[in-house]
């Protein structure tokens, strides 16, 4: 694993659909480089369901934050929307209802150990910060 040092990457998303292969791309390159393989495939699927959300509902830019510590990944995206997140349906609920929409954060919550939103401001821009985290157990 990454050992003991923790570190941290932003990366700034414009409003495009494409920022989600950019996002999921630069991630792997993230955890291959620190040595968290083991991360990489659930990490790759969390980062894309939260950026996905934020180009998909909010007409600004987006961030992504990727952030290790005391063997935690956390994983979030910043957006300008300060309105909360829906709250997610269990993922084999809204599966089974046939939902394409809500059906990111469902995923978020199943696949990670724990995951959440808060109001945030960046560079001038109010709006939210929705986060998950993977430990490396």
């Amino acid at each position: 694993m990454s050992g003991s040092e923790s570190w941290e990457y932003s990366l700034s998303i414009p409003n495009d659909p494409r920022a989600v292969t950019v996002s999921r791309r630069t991630l792997r390159l993230i955890l291959t480089m620190h040595g968290l393989i083991g991360l990489v495939d659930v990490a790759e699927l969390l980062a894309a369901e939260l950026v996905a959300n934020a180009v998909r509902h909010t007409k600004g830019p987006a961030a992504l934050r990727v952030h290790w510590a005391a063997d935690v990944l956390r994983i979030g995206a910043w957006d300008t929307d300060p309105a909360p997140p829906d709250v997610p349906l269990p993922f084999e609920r809204s599966a089974d209802l046939g939902l394409e929409d809500g059906r990111g954060l469902a995923l978020v919550r199943a696949c990670s150990d724990l995951w959440g939103w808060q109001p945030l401001s960046r560079d001038g821009n109010k709006g939210k910060f929705v986060w998950c985290e993977l430990g490396a157990a």
